[in-house]
This record gives C-alpha cells, sequence and structure tokens, in this order.
C-alpha cells in the first residue's frame, strides 16, 4: 500500500496518523472522504451533541507593546485609536452580563504601562460580581507577558491568577508553532517553546485550557503538520486541552498582509484543515467551529466536518473585527439553536468545562 492508502486504512481502523501520512491526505484534497472520516470521529466521541455557551467577551486593550505584524487590533498609546478599560469599566460592562451568562472570556494586549495587579484585579472584580461564572482568561502570549514584568515564574502567575477567579486559559497566542514563522509574523511574541511550556505548567496546576492554531499567511504545510503534532504530543503527556479551535488569518488591515500580498484563504481550506485536524488531533474531545473568523454559514456547515461546539453568543468582540472579519459578534440562544437543529443534530447548552446546563 502506499502512503495515503496507509493513512485510509489507519482511519478505518482507528490507528493513529504519523506526519507523512497526514501530508498524503492533506494533499489527495478528498474533501468528502475527510468530512464523512471527521464527522464519524466527532461522533464516536458526542454522538449528536453540538455545543454552546452563553458568554461575553471583554477586550482591556488594545495598547500594545509587541506590535506584531499579523495584527490589526493592536496600537500604541497616544494612538485615537486606544482604549485601556479601568476596573470601573470592567464592572459597567460585567453587571450588563448577569442575566443566563456562563462565562466571561478576558484577552487583551501587551500593554506597556500596566502591571499584573491591574489583570489580577480585573479578574477579581469579574469574580466578586459573578461568582458562579467561569472565567476563561489570557493566552500564553499574556502569561509569559505578566511573568516578565512580575519577576514571577509561569507557575507562580498561574496560582494568582487561579486565586483570582480564572478558571481557564485561553488558547490563542499559538499562531503557528514555529519559530521561523513566527519571527516574522509575531517576532516579540512569546516562543513556540514557550507557549507550550505555560500550556504544560497550567495543566499540571490543574487549569483546563483550550488550543488554536491560525493558518493562511506564511506557514508551510508541513509547518501546520508539525503543529497539529505537538499539540497532540502535549495533550498526550498531560490531558489538560478542552477543546481545539482553528483560525483562518485575516489579512486585511495588518502589516503582514500587505507585506506579502496575502488573501483570506477559501471557505475549501477553512474545512479541509478542520476535519483533518479532527483525524489528527485524536485526543481531543472537542472542536470549535468559530463563527467570527469562519462566517455564520461556514459555521453551519462545519458541524458535519468535525466540529462539536459553535462557542456561543460572545456580545462584543474588537480583536477578529480589526483584521476585517464582517461577521457579527452578537447572536441569540435561540438562533445558535435553531443552527444546530437544521443542521441535524442536538443543540446543548453548557459551560467552561463542557459540563450540560439543564
Amino acid at each position: 500500500m502506499n502512503v495515503l492508502e496507509i493513512a485510509k486504512e489507519k482511519i478505518s481502523s482507528g490507528g493513529r496518523l504519523n506526519f507523512d501520512e497526514i501530508l498524503a491526505l492533506y494533499e489527495d484534497n478528498d474533501l468528502l472522504y475527510l468530512a464523512e472520516s471527521a464527522r464519524r470521529v466527532k461522533e464516536s466521541k458526542t454522538g449528536k451533541k453540538i455545543f454552546y455557551t452563553v458568554n461575553r467577551h471583554i477586550n482591556l486593550t488594545n495598547v500594545c507593546k509587541a506590535n506584531c505584524p499579523l495584527c490589526a487590533y493592536q496600537c500604541r498609546s497616544g494612538s485615537n485609536r486606544a482604549f485601556t478599560l479601568e476596573l470601573e469599566d470592567v464592572e459597567e460592562v460585567v453587571r450588563g452580563q448577569r442575566s443566563g451568562v456562563r462565562e466571561i472570556h478576558i484577552v487583551s494586549s501587551l500593554h506597556p504601562e500596566k502591571n499584573f495587579s491591574y489583570y489580577l484585579d480585573a479578574v477579581k472584580l469579574v469574580k466578586k460580581i459573578l461568582p458562579h461564572v467561569g472565567i476563561n482568561a489570557f493566552t500564553p502570549v499574556e502569561i509569559v507577558n505578566f511573568a516578565q514584568i512580575s519577576g514571577k515564574s509561569f507557575s507562580e502567575v498561574l496560582s494568582e491568577l487561579i486565586q483570582a477567579g480564572v478558571t481557564s486559559l485561553a488558547g490563542g497566542g499559538a499562531e503557528i508553532l514555529s519559530e521561523r514563522v513566527r519571527k516574522i509574523i509575531c517576532p516579540k511574541k512569546c516562543s513556540a517553546a514557550e507557549w507550550l511550556e505555560v500550556m504544560r505548567t497550567a495543566h499540571k496546576l490543574g487549569l483546563r485550557t483550550n488550543a488554536s492554531m491560525m493558518y493562511g499567511h506564511i506557514e508551510t504545510i508541513e509547518e501546520r503538520i508539525e503543529h497539529l503534532l505537538k499539540l497532540r504530543d502535549l495533550q498526550d503527556e498531560t490531558g489538560g486541552f478542552m477543546a481545539m479551535m482553528l483560525f483562518p488569518f485575516h489579512p486585511e488591515n495588518t502589516e503582514l498582509g500587505k507585506k506579502f500580498n496575502l488573501r483570506r484563504v477559501g471557505s475549501w481550506e477553512d474545512l479541509k484543515m478542520l476535519a483533518l485536524s479532527r483525524l489528527v488531533l485524536d485526543n481531543f474531545a472537542h472542536f470549535k467551529a468559530f463563527r467570527i473568523m469562519l462566517t455564520l454559514p461556514i459555521a453551519q456547515l462545519a458541524l458535519s466536518f468535525g466540529a462539536d461546539d459553535l462557542d456561543g453568543t460572545i456580545g462584543e468582540e474588537k480583536i477578529i473585527h480589526a483584521a476585517g472579519a464582517k461577521s457579527s459578534s452578537i447572536i441569540t440562544r435561540e438562533a445558535l439553536e435553531k443552527i444546530i437543529s437544521e443542521a441535524g443534530f442536538q443543540p446543548v447548552e453548557r459551560d467552561s468545562f463542557y459540563r450540560e446546563m439543564f
């Protein structure tokens, strides 16, 4: 048998794919085969259930010292686009989201002047107002920054965040876990090794996290596969990842997009990468179809390509929209359930840990 035939045999028998087999499946470009296979794997883990949550995103600031070429959201202090939420602003946002909310999601930029206590106090405030709500907060990029500005270890930073009220860690900032790529697209952000080490440390402390990949810029297909294998290896080691989310790069309004004349990849690539990732990451239970990135119609279609989670109601979102995303941030619980049911699945409201809400 050739490599592709071996890969398909492994998929049929539940075997684990290696690098060459993953590459062969990608190059074969049989989208319907990948969809059928990924859907079968998804249904073996979560049946016909499709999860969603009632959540709210809070972006604390867009002032950032990293100035990554990939990012359209960040700006320098003094810019007419700059904003930073103070604690009273955070309180106003949170008090307006008390009805039925299950999760508060907090991510922001690497502010050059705010110290670690600012972020701790923001979490404590959210926890005080909404004591029973999950707080999914900060990416490994932010954790590395907190360690640098506080002089603390990753473990100390994460322990203090847990004590303040953080219940799970956001999965962003991974982009592509390749130092070659990161030196070009985000040279001042944490390294691939640091991103993985933060996640490893969080898992050891009992803090569950999500994972991500941002594709469709300057990375090679081989680098995408290496990224997935690094996540699979860490999940084998710790078991601490809850869900995987794939982000297509939105080049509009970014320096990276202009420099390399990049265009947003198409829906075929989105669905192909989702299905392939579901087959590679055999130790991940959940895959999110993030509608803001994909558009709502493609996110609905993604439910038949291995996704089992539409994330949530979200509310206001600024980071992805700054890069050109056009999908509305806000959607109702009823609309999410209708989209799921139309696709032939069972909508299930969840909390941050995929516990079903009744």
